[in-house]
């Protein structure tokens, strides 16, 4: 049985460290790889492909006399050196090559490999139509990170060697073939087109890509070099709506990083299945087609364009300068997680990027609470793809930012082109970050990494204020919880930050003003013990205070203020983050006083991710003035704050929050995402165990017509019914409904929605029924399909029942990847977890539900009445 080690040093927090991690190191080098010619001849009836792998090899040293390429599952057929067969073994991984005489250091050698792939299974991916989708295009396209290029041509298969390449590959005539680098020659041969590709610039066997499909090209350019867009025919204005800011971007990113785009063209090819959602290879990025935006679609959708601008970024990041090993690769995926935010800034203002910037410290800290703890740099892992996480991306980003936050603007741009100046076209580590850190600006941030990248966790801090009106003194205590007591002389969990704290005033004459850009006074102080007091003489009370003035820190915080100073704060804080921070205090307080702020800002903040969160609080306020307030924000502009409004009714589980939703159900809305919402809502609130929800027939078949009527743009509505229908647990016909979309045929997406929603409606299932969804898990899980398999695992680890754990321990059993094996271990702990929740406890929730809605109309009554007597 798999158990999961608890790190001390982690302060309770689970391992990222599986059973069977080790330390990896990259391996010794025989010599510099210096060139790759790959010639294939691609078979689409059969799902096969033969060529020919060349790879000039400079030894390094005099006297090798065997050589050890990475080679999964091909078939070879020889080895050659100037047409000398060499002795080699091939055990299905790895080809060791014999060679007839020792290497000369200096002396480059070519080894020629000819192999031939059948029907493969990673690396190079075949699509096509069959019987159950009969219209999916036919397409062969690559994915080489992390370790998987090794599954469609044998390399040298890790970051740190670089070498130049070519793709010469021959495909039926109708078909268009794109690589990395520039187009030498195209040549027609009868029924098939010969497209020859070349990258004139190093790069690492990872970034080596192709892809081939009956695509439309779109052309575009940036100073004269190609920004070329291909997509299934039938969709152009689809890409240029996705993707027409392409070249804004490049001239944006040359600027930042202080070099300009490095390679010849720029091509993003959108591929159908495609596993991930995008991939960065080298002047070809492949990009999942379900990021192709309709125009409804494009109202509310912004992940398009930052999934654009991130692999945009790597080109430099990534690309031009190359991470030595996996373990540094927060280095590339940091900063384009951070170039979204940039991008953001750039295109749509300041506060925008704060709130992008928000969203994915919380991407993190969700990870962080709920999964493992782990430093962002470490090099003991089972397999490198582990790394791709939370931590890599969204924490790795924040530290850039903290980085920029803590040398400013000017220190930290040139900072950055110093590292891509100095690194271009070679491969780096963390500690040349900080090295062109000090060189360009004389700063050692080495105090930084050390506690934010070289070991896991953040600081949460507990702040509290009072005011001493006879000395005019303002204190402030902060407190790092995440600490245990008594470590005040133990660095070890403790952070050590400098931190700006403000107290800000208010003109008399501005309150209510929200355009009103209150005074600021601001301090600086360090933070270093686990509970600290601060005094500050003030000329006179402050109306508000902001810790962390900017919230450029990567933290928690919970503020203990006054609600007169949270109110104010939230009224008229510049900085959006501040005054999200403010309104989640506020929900936390309660009261009617906290409810009239919050529904005021709610109507009148002038942003809108400040309105969406504000939203997602008065629902904590268990009061009936938090329905009135949510129900007239259905009627904000801005379909961002919608979605949030109505997410949060869903919360308020009673005929009245179902009537106020069903409109936009029935009727819908000018956004996707809201329509989806609404029907997950009704879901939700039709399953409540509340005597006054509405009757669960008239749910089932108002979310049923949705599945037969509303189609769209990625299957977004439906999808959001399948949601609706998973909130009602207890119900049969909503499970056979569910199991009726698991089927092959459905569209992907909706399909995908249908298999995870196993997983919520299963908990309140009869034996018989949960036999039935345990069943159908077990067929699912036999697809080889990835995202398939995906949605199986997160079906199974929302059960609550130890059959589960069997399905998973065969999956990990039989999956060849790493990603889902990884996974799947970590349902069959969550399972595990969940298997003591017995009936009793369900029965005890659902008093305790029915309790707290008689406690917030006995509240509401009360607070009604005191605010009339005053």
């Amino acid at each position: 049985m798999l158990q999961f080690n608890i790190d001390a040093d982690n302060n309770g927090h689970r391992s990222f460290e599986l059973p069977g991690a080790r330390p990896h190191y990259n391996p010794d080098r025989p010599g510099q790889v210096e060139h790759i010619f790959l010639d294939l001849a691609l078979n689409f009836s059969d799902k096969s492909y033969q060529g020919t792998c060349s790879i000039r090899l400079n030894p390094v040293r005099s006297g090798i006399t065997t050589l050890t390429l990475d080679a999964v599952n091909l078939q070879i057929e020889s080895v050659l050196i100037q047409d000398m067969p060499q002795p080699f073994d091939y055990d299905g991984e790895q080809l060791h090559i014999h060679l007839t005489e020792p290497l000369q250091a200096g002396k480059p050698v070519i080894l020629v490999i000819p192999y031939r792939v059948d029907q493969p299974q990673r690396g190079l991916y075949f699509v096509g139509p069959d019987a159950d989708y009969p219209d999916k295009p036919v397409q062969v396209w690559t994915q080489g990170e992390d370790e998987d290029s090794r599954y469609w041509f044998p390399c040298f298969d890790y970051p740190g060697q670089l070498a130049t390449s070519e793709i010469r590959v021959r495909v039926p005539r109708q078909y268009l073939a794109v690589s990395n680098g520039e187009l030498l020659e195209t040549q027609v041969d009868g029924g098939e087109k010969i497209y020859h590709w070349s990258q004139t610039q190093v790069h690492p066997t990872y970034l080596m890509a192709l892809a081939v499909g009956d695509f439309a090209e779109i052309q575009d350019e940036w100073k004269g070099k190609p920004v070329t867009y291909y997509v299934d025919k039938g969709r152009m204005e689809n890409a240029r709506r996705s993707m027409g800011k392409t070249p804004r971007m490049i001239e944006y990113f040359s600027s930042a990083f202080g070099y300009p785009y490095p390679f010849p063209k720029y091509a993003q090819v959108c591929v159908d299945d495609f596993i991930f959602g995008g991939m960065e290879n080298t002047s070809a990025t492949l990009l999942t087609d379900r990021c192709l935006l309709d125009e409804r679609a494009a109202l509310d959708n912004r992940s398009t364009e930052s999934l654009v601008a991130h692999e945009l970024a790597h080109q430099w990041f990534g690309d031009l300068v190359v991470i030595k090993h996996w373990s540094h690769a927060w280095l590339k995926e940091g900063m384009a997680s951070y170039s979204e935010v940039m991008w953001t800034e750039e295109e749509y203002g300041v506060e925008e990027a704060a709130y992008y910037r928000l969203n994915e410290a919380r991407n993190y800290l969700s990870e962080d609470s709920s999964r493992y703890r782990r430093p962002i740099v470490t090099h003991v892992y089972r397999e490198a793809i582990e790394l791709y996480d939370r931590h890599l991306y969204e924490k790795g980003a924040c530290v850039y930012h903290m980085i920029r936050a803590e040398l400013g603007d000017e220190f930290f741009w040139k900072a950055i082109s110093t590292f891509v100046n100095d690194n271009a076209h070679g491969t780096v580590e963390t500690v040349d970050l900080l090295r062109a850190i000090e060189k360009a600006t004389g700063r050692n941030l080495l105090y930084l990494f050390d506690q934010y990248v070289f070991r896991g966790g953040h600081p949460d801090y507990k702040v509290g204020y009072s005011w001493d009106g006879d000395s005019n003194l303002a204190k402030i205590t902060v407190t790092q919880t995440h600490a245990k007591e008594g470590t005040n002389g133990s660095r070890s969990d403790l952070f050590d930050l400098k931190i700006p704290i403000a107290f800000g005033y208010v003109q008399s004459d501005a309150v209510g003003d929200e355009n009103h850009q209150p005074e600021l006074k601001s301090f600086t102080v360090r933070i270093h013990e686990r509970e600290q007091s601060f005094y500050f003489p003030l000329d006179k009370k402050p109306d508000f205070i902001s810790f962390d003035q900017g919230n450029h820190i990567l933290k928690t915080v919970t503020l203990d203020y006054p609600v007169a100073e949270l109110k104010a704060q939230l009224a008229h804080d510049p900085d959006p983050l501040a005054r999200i921070v403010a309104a989640e205090a506020l929900g936390k307080k309660g009261g009617l006083e906290a409810v009239k702020a919050l529904a005021q800002a709610l109507k009148h903040d002038r942003f809108w991710g400040v309105r969406a969160e504000v939203s997602r609080q008065l629902v904590e306020v268990k009061l009936d003035q938090s329905f009135t307030a949510l129900v007239a924000g259905l009627k904000d502009p801005e379909a961002r704050v919608r979605r949030a409004v109505v997410e949060s009714l869903a919360a308020i589980k009673t005929h009245e929050s179902y009537k106020a939703l069903k409109p936009l159900v029935e009727e819908g809305d000018p956004s996707y995402y809201v329509e989806a919402a609404a029907a997950r809502a009704i879901g939700a609130i039709a399953a409540s165990t509340l005597g006054d929800k509405p009757k669960e027939e008239k749910v089932l078949k108002l979310l049923k017509l949705v599945l037969q009527e509303r189609g769209g743009w990625n299957e977004m509505v439906r999808s959001g019914a399948i949601g609706g229908l998973s909130q009602m647990k207890t119900s049969e016909a909503a499970l056979n409904l569910i199991l009726e979309y698991t089927l092959l045929g459905v569209p992907q997406a909706l399909r995908l929605t249908a298999i995870r929603s196993l997983g919520a409606i299963s908990i309140g299932q009869n034996n018989v029924n949960l036999e039935r969804i345990l069943d159908r898990l077990n067929e699912l899980s036999k697809e080889t399909f990835f995202l398939a398999q995906v949605a199986v695992v997160m079906a199974l680890g929302q059960m609550e029942t130890p059959k589960a754990i069997r399905i998973l321990h065969s999956l990990v059993d039989q999956t060849p990847d790493g990603r889902v094996r990884r996974i799947a271990e970590e349902a069959i702990q969550k399972v595990q977890k969940s298997v003591g929740s017995d009936q009793a406890v369900k029965q005890l929730r659902e008093e305790l539900d029915q309790i707290k809605k008689e406690n917030q109309e006995l509240r509401s009554r009360l607070e009604s009445l005191e605010a009339k007597s005053k």
